[in-house]
C-alpha cells in the first residue's frame, strides 16, 4: 500500500532569538549613534567573545551551553492550538537534549475538558523526556489554561495576569416550555440509564439534574487531583473554588513561582544560552495560495478603480479647506 503524504503538511519555522535581538540592537545603534559607533561596538563584542572562549577552553569540565526553546500556545475554547503544539513537542523530544529548557508562552481562559486535558498531556511529555519546562503567562491562564500551566517546573506570570479558576462550569438553555406552548412534541430514545441526562429540548427531571451535577463534581475532582500531582505544595482545597487571582495574589497562594513578563524572562535566558523560537503552521495548498493571490489582485483592482474618485474628493476637500 502506497503512502500518500498530506496535501498540506505542518511546516516548522525556527528563529534564533539571540541573533534576532543582536540585529535589532545593531540597527538601533547605527540609527542613533552612527556607523562608526556600531563598528566599534562590534569590535568590542568580538574581543569579549574571544576572551570568554579562552576562559571556557581552560576549564577541564567546561559546562555545555544549554539551549532554550520557546513555544507559543494561544488557546481558544476548543484548545485547537494543540494541533501544532503536539508537532512542536514531538520535534523537540527527538532533537533536544536532557536539561534543555522549553519555555511555553501560554495564554488561555480555558475551555473544553478533553481539549485542555490533551494539551496538558502534551506538556507532560516534555517533562517525561527530561526537559525543563517553564510556563510564562502575560495575560491569562485560567481553568484549562491553568491545568496546562501547573504541569511546569516553574510558572512565571506578569503582575496582573489572571491565574486560577480551578473549577468546572456547564450551562445550556432549555426550550421544553416553549415547545409545549406551541404544541410541539419532542421525543428522545436512548439505551442506557444515563446515556442522556439533561437536554436542551426535553423536560429535565430532578434525577437528571442530580446525575449531571454528579458528573461535574467528578470532573472537578479529577482537575484538583491533576493540579495536586504537579504542584503538591499548593493548598488545592483553598484555591479550587473556581475563583481567579491576579499575579501578586497568585504568588502568595503558590499558584505561580515568580512575577515576571515573558519578555523579561526570555531576555534574561538569552544572556548565557542560545534561545530558539519554534512556530509551526499548516502549509497552504496550491489552491489556497492561488486564492490568496486572487484576493490580493481583486483588492488591488478595486483600489485602482476607486483612485480617480478618491483624487477628485481630495481635490474638492482641498479647495473647501482653502475657502474656509
Amino acid at each position: 500500500m502506497l503512502f500518500h503524504p498530506p496535501k498540506n503538511p505542518v511546516e516548522l519555522k525556527v528563529r534564533h532569538l539571540n541573533e534576532t535581538q543582536k540585529q535589532r540592537r545593531e540597527d538601533l545603534m547605527e540609527a542613533t549613534q552612527g556607523k562608526a559607533a556600531l563598528k566599534q561596538f562590534k569590535k568590542n563584542m568580538a574581543k569579549k567573545a574571544k576572551k570568554a572562549l579562552k576562559v571556557k577552553s581552560k576549564k577541564k569540565n567546561a559546562d555545555v551551553k544549554q539551549k532554550v526553546f520557546v513555544l507559543d500556545f494561544d488557546g481558544d475554547i476548543k484548545a485547537t492550538a494543540v494541533k501544532h503544539l503536539r508537532e512542536e513537542i514531538s520535534t523537540l523530544i527527538s532533537t533536544a537534549e536532557k536539561g534543555d529548557e522549553v519555555v511555553v508562552r501560554l495564554e488561555s481562559g480555558g475551555g473544553l475538558v478533553h481539549g485542555y486535558g490533551l494539551a496538558a498531556a502534551q506538556l507532560v511529555r516534555l517533562k517525561d523526556a527530561g526537559l525543563t519546562l517553564t510556563v510564562c503567562v502575560d495575560k491569562v491562564a485560567a481553568s484549562g489554561g491553568y491545568m496546562m500551566a501547573c504541569v511546569a517546573d516553574k510558572v512565571v506570570a506578569a503582575p496582573f495576569a489572571v491565574i486560577g479558576s480551578i473549577g468546572v462550569v456547564s450551562q445550556l438553555p432549555n426550550f421544553h416550555k416553549w415547545l409545549k406552548n406551541h404544541d410541539v412534541d419532542y421525543e428522545m430514545f436512548t439505551a442506557g440509564d444515563y446515556k442522556r441526562t439533561v437536554t436542551v429540548f426535553g423536560e429535565n427531571a430532578a434525577e437528571d439534574r442530580a446525575k449531571y451535577q454528579e458528573e461535574l463534581e467528578q470532573t472537578h475532582e479529577l482537575f484538583k487531583h491533576f493540579v495536586n500531582t504537579y504542584r503538591p505544595s499548593l493548598e488545592v482545597a483553598k484555591v479550587a473554588t473556581g475563583e481567579h487571582w491576579y499575579g501578586e495574589d497568585a504568588l502568595k497562594l503558590h499558584l505561580i513561582d515568580s512575577l515576571q513578563t515573558s519578555d523579561s524572562y526570555i531576555l534574561a535566558r538569552m544572556k548565557d544560552n542560545d534561545v530558539y523560537a519554534l512556530h509551526s503552521r499548516q502549509k497552504p495548498t496550491l489552491a489556497e495560495k492561488l486564492g490568496l493571490a486572487q484576493a490580493a489582485e481583486a483588492t488591488l483592482s478595486v483600489a485602482v478603480d476607486k483612485l480617480p474618485d478618491a483624487l477628485a474628493r481630495f481635490d474638492l476637500n482641498s479647495r473647501l479647506n482653502i475657502l474656509k
